[in-house]
């Protein structure tokens, strides 16, 4: 009975030392979204838009500011993204859109809350009041 104790105690003092030192996946953002553009100009009405849509689906996360430090943030296993440092600044708009629909951990998928034809998603970048009004006000709070 004591080996089956030592045993099952090094099994689970094993899989936590792998789970605290294992690096986090990266992010992998496929590159058919890296290379696309945003076909909404960013223009006032097209930043109002999206922040009404920032308000209502990001802003519990990401902040006010857009720093990863909204109400819910704090709940979440992973603190989520901060649109003001310059790695994001460095995201193609594509690649941004591509995060917010698909996901990852703790940010969950937006692909069927923001409007658009969510077969083809990609279609619905460029529509108004969809993913590209939400990335024109996610690039100006880098700017504040």
């Amino acid at each position: 009975m004591k080996s089956f104790i030592g045993l099952l105690a090094t099994i689970v003092l094993s899989v936590m030392i792998l789970a605290f030192t294992q690096e986090p996946k990266k992010w992998v953002v496929p590159e058919k979204y890296q290379k696309m553009k945003n076909p909404v100009p960013s223009d006032e009405i097209s930043v109002n838009i999206g922040k009404k849509m920032y308000d209502r689906h990001c802003l519990s996360c990401h902040g006010i500011a857009g720093k990863g430090n909204g109400i819910k943030a704090i709940k979440l296993d992973q603190t989520p993204g901060d649109f003001t440092t310059e790695a994001f600044r460095k995201q193609t708009d594509g690649a941004i859109f591509y995060k917010m629909t698909a996901g990852h951990k703790d940010m969950p998928s937006f692909k069927r809350r923001i409007p658009g034809n969510d077969d083809e998603i990609e279609g619905s970048f460029g529509k108004t009041g969809t993913a590209g009004d939400l990335v024109n006000y996610i690039r100006t709070l880098n700017k504040k």
